[in-house]
């Protein structure tokens, strides 16, 4: 039995059909390994101008060994690094950062999951002193776990915050393309301050593969053998390549990203006609953050599946994606108000 589509996450999703098509265009004759075949080489190409001529692209397997690999460009077992206490990176890498660099992560609280200069700076002490982790680096999540988005200004605030205090800045984008998307600008706006970036790929209808851009070429150095040493270098490259080929190499990411903000605009727009949940948090990405009354999670649970996000304030997380659509929307909506109405009785 094939289940419904749910809210779960964007990961929970299939494969977008033109990716799959990709996958089978490059199932054909023989072609080098580890990335040396021609068809990868051409994808790096294509990528790069969506970032900058010079950046370096190394294709991976999972998000996981996106983010330590790019903080590993400039972190050593003695540093350490700021991120968010919502970040991915923070909750949800079960300590893969302190396991394979030994560096150690820093969190700094947020209320919408954001990193703002301001909060950072008591956290800049003990520069030189070597009886303490070096603060190297920070990391942001664009956007982050909540659906907020760093303007472009916020953006250049952190880059200036960085410069002044020599530290690198890494960005997480499992779901770049979204913010993005939401802000009107390019790829290459979005990351021009940026030193390496986690670029998502399975959140966004690819089978598997995430990349990392390096985009200070001073980091480049002695990647490609972290990346072996990490297990990340996948001999049948071109198939991660042809997914991102299908997804960046064309418009397939604006649609993507453009349907799946669309439904969460939707989604938010019929939750809110419902005066017993809460909206959260702003809804700039395909995040939907809400609160609903307890006695229904359970049953609502079984119909259209979410996560309850913190278990503290039973805040839920509902995500669309590629394949999200209005019916399900709508019977979501429905359900929320038959239940409701069962407990009113």
């Amino acid at each position: 039995m094939i289940p419904a589509t749910h809210f779960g996450s964007d990961n929970h999703s299939g494969v977008h059909p033109l990716i799959l098509e990709s996958l089978a265009r490059v199932n054909q004759g023989h072609a080098a390994a580890y990335g040396t075949d021609d068809y990868t080489q051409e994808v790096t190409q294509k990528l790069k101008k969506h970032f900058s001529k010079d950046a370096e692209i190394h294709f991976v397997f999972n998000g996981t060994a996106a983010n330590v690999l790019s903080l590993s460009c400039f972190a050593n077992s003695y540093h350490a690094v700021l991120t968010a206490n919502t970040a991915h990176l923070w909750v949800d890498e079960c300590g893969a950062p302190e396991k394979l660099i030994g560096c150690k992560l820093i969190c700094v609280s947020s209320s919408d999951g954001k990193l703002k200069a301001k909060d950072l700076s008591d956290h800049l002490i003990r520069k030189g002193d070597q009886h303490a982790s070096q603060i190297v680096g920070i990391s942001i999540t664009q956007p982050t776990e909540y659906g907020t988005v760093y303007s472009l200004e916020e953006l250049e605030e952190l880059h200036q915050f960085a410069i002044k205090n020599s530290l690198y800045l890494h960005m997480d984008g499992s779901r770049l393309v979204n913010a993005a998307i939401h802000l009107g600008v390019s790829l290459l706006e979005m990351t021009k301050h940026v030193d390496v970036l986690s670029l998502g790929g399975t959140k966004n209808g690819l089978l598997f593969g995430e990349a990392v851009v390096i985009l200070n070429k001073s980091l480049a150095k002695d990647f490609k053998f972290k990346r072996k040493q990490f297990m990340q270098l996948a001999s049948k490259t071109r198939f991660i390549a042809a997914q991102f080929d299908a997804w960046l190499g064309t418009d397939l990411w604006r649609e993507i990203s453009q349907h799946s903000l669309a439904m969460a605009q939707k989604l938010r727009q019929t939750l809110s006609l419902i005066p017993e949940v809460q909206i959260t948090q702003a809804t700039q990405s395909n995040a939907v953050f809400a609160i609903f009354p307890k006695y229904i999670v359970h049953e609502l649970k079984k119909h259209h599946f979410f996560y309850i996000w913190n278990e503290k304030t039973f805040e839920a997380r509902l995500m669309t994606s590629f394949d999200s659509n209005e019916l399900d929307i709508q019977l979501f909506g429905q359900k929320i108000k038959e239940l409701l109405s069962e407990k009113a009785k």
